[in-house]
C-alpha cells in the first residue's frame, strides 16, 4: 500500500510541475508577443515616429508637405473637389479653414476635416476632395477627406 501512495504522490508532483511549466510558457509567450508588437512598425500605413513617414490617414508626421503629394484618405471616392489656397478661418463662422478660389469671395469654400490636419496646408495651393455639408452661415462647407499639394 505504501508503494501505491508513493506512486500517487509522484504523479501529482509530475502534474504540478507540468502545470507550472505550462503557465510559465504561456506567460513568456504573452510577454514576448506583446514586446514584439510594441516594437513593430506597420508597413504600408507608415505608422511610426519618423517625420518623413505618413500616418494611417496619409498625413506626414512632421510639418513638411511635398508638392505633388496627396494626404488623407485616397481610397474613398469623394463627391466634391475644389482647387484654391488654404487659409485659417479667423471669422466666427463654420469651418476651421477657408479655401480661397478664383472668382472672388462667392467662390470661397469653408473647410473642416477629421482626417487631415489642414493647418499643414495654410498658404499652399491645393486640390481638396470631400463631402459638402449643409451650412448654416456660409455658402459652401466641405468636410475634407484628401488634399493634394499643387504649389
Amino acid at each position: 500500500m505504501n508503494q501505491l501512495a508513493e506512486m500517487t504522490d509522484k504523479k501529482e508532483n509530475l502534474i504540478d510541475i507540468r502545470l507550472i511549466l505550462l503557465f510559465a510558457g504561456i506567460t513568456l509567450l504573452g510577454l514576448g508577443s506583446g514586446f514584439g508588437l510594441s516594437r513593430l512598425q506597420v508597413s504600408g500605413s507608415g505608422q511610426g515616429i519618423n517625420p518623413d513617414k505618413e500616418d494611417a490617414a496619409g498625413q506626414a508626421s512632421g510639418k513638411s508637405v511635398k508638392i505633388g503629394q496627396t494626404y488623407g484618405n485616397q481610397s474613398e471616392q469623394f463627391t466634391d473637389e475644389a482647387i484654391g489656397v488654404v487659409q485659417k478661418n479667423n471669422e466666427e463662422s463654420e469651418g476651421t479653414h477657408v479655401l480661397i478660389r478664383e472668382g472672388g469671395e462667392s467662390q470661397t469654400a469653408y473647410l473642416t476635416s477629421s482626417l487631415v490636419d489642414l493647418d499643414r496646408f495654410v498658404n499652399r495651393k491645393v486640390k481638396v476632395w470631400g463631402e459638402t455639408f449643409a451650412a448654416q452661415k456660409v455658402g459652401w462647407l466641405m468636410d475634407v477627406g484628401a488634399v493634394k499639394v499643387l504649389e
